[in-house]
């Protein structure tokens, strides 16, 4: 009787433990399946996975960000030689050639080119006085193709060498993880520790790239600044209006009335500290609502949000208002006032081709106002009557 009382009581108690320490060897062995299973999925998925990868980091085209900046800028120096050298007349041959210039010198202005090449600061002083050569008239077409060519293979230069240290990167790294596959994939026994081991070194590598993107758009940014005031240059302003797209922008175009005469009155130092005083000012006149950009020499450009003319107009007066009120001195002036600015405006719905019509229709504008005496600012909306 006691036995037959005791084996119902054992029964029982054994059969949970058996299947308790079966339920943990099918889980154990499960989850190793699993992660073996993982792992050689991770390694397959590593293999069609880190080769685009590469492409993304290291690749140079198909994307802004991508392009390596020193083709751009020898594309740009290449298209100022092409307007030198074109039967247009001879002024708008040298403007065009001097807006070349200006953006290539923007994409060549970086840190890592001035640090890496010695032919950087060489390059740039060229361009600078190829530049001041241009604008007062010093040296003929033909000259200045001459010497941009100079500039043109230090920029040559860049790119080989880029290419090179590209190709090198890639092939480090392509060899990097060929070897770990082999490791991951031969030592079945060691498969967990070098799956850690793989996923640490990913995980750097990582890591490592996206500080190297990170300085990569930090350059970007830079080239996309005007050195002397910190505001954007020509190629921001039209990166931010087709980042703008189908918005209802307004146009400013600001020009310092007779910057000439206050250089020579006062110097180049202190005529750069008047363009960054006025660049200050005009964001502060604006209420801070305007994106701003210098365009080269004395003439800015701003972006609004512009939902209609009246607002436009509005922007336009308080600029010219703020100015006054500043009094900025320019004993230079041949109408004996203060530094005084000439503002063209355009209203334009955002678009690649719109803008075009808005810079040129803005651009009309503050010539308008030049040819009627300065120190003042007219509109114009698309096609529409001038508005002043």
């Amino acid at each position: 009787m006691v036995t037959s009382k005791i084996k119902p009581a054992v029964q029982p108690t054994l059969q949970p433990r058996t299947i308790a320490r079966q339920h943990r060897y099918l889980t154990w062995l499960s989850l190793s399946l699993m992660s073996f299973l993982g792992l050689m999925v991770l390694i397959v998925y590593e293999s069609r996975w880190v080769y685009p990868e590469i492409q993304a980091y290291f690749s140079q085209t198909g994307s802004l960000t991508g392009q390596q900046l020193s083709t751009r800028s020898r594309v740009y120096l290449q298209n100022a030689q092409s307007e030198l050298l074109s039967d247009q007349p001879e002024q708008a041959a040298i403007d065009a050639a001097l807006i070349n210039i200006e953006l290539s010198y923007g994409l060549f202005d970086v840190h890592v080119y001035r640090r890496q090449y010695e032919c950087t600061e060489p390059s740039l002083r060229d361009l600078n006085r190829l530049v001041e050569w241009l604008e007062l008239g010093e040296i003929d077409r033909v000259a200045a193709v001459g010497e941009l060519f100079a500039p043109i293979q230090c920029l040559t230069h860049i790119e080989m060498s880029q290419l090179d240290r590209r190709g090198v990167a890639i092939n480090d790294f392509s060899e990097s993880t060929r070897q770990h596959n082999q490791v991951l994939t031969y030592s079945s026994l060691l498969i967990f520790v070098m799956g850690l081991v793989f996923w640490w070194l990913h995980e750097r590598q990582l890591r490592r790239t996206d500080y190297a993107t990170q300085e990569t758009f930090e350059w970007m940014q830079r080239a996309m600044r005007d050195p002397l005031t910190g505001i954007g240059n020509r190629s921001a302003l039209h990166q931010d209006v087709l980042a703008k797209k189908h918005q209802s922008l307004g146009l400013i175009l600001v020009d310092i009335d007779f910057f000439k005469q206050y250089n020579d009155a006062y110097g180049h130092p202190q005529g750069d500290t008047l363009l960054r005083q006025l660049a200050i000012l005009i964001g502060e006149t604006l209420n801070d609502e305007a994106q701003l950009y210098r365009l080269g020499g004395d003439e800015f450009a701003a972006l609004i949000h512009c939902p209609d003319i009246e607002t436009l107009k509005r922007y336009c007066h308080q600029l010219i208002e703020g100015l006054r009120e500043a009094g900025f001195a320019h004993p230079a002036h041949p109408d004996k006032k203060g530094v005084t600015l000439s503002v063209g405006g355009s209203r334009f719905v955002a678009g690649e081709h719109t803008f075009a019509q808005a810079y040129e229709a803005a651009d009309k504008a503050l010539y308008r106002v030049k040819a009627a005496g300065r120190d003042g600012w007219q509109v114009t909306e698309d096609a529409s009557p001038l508005h002043t």
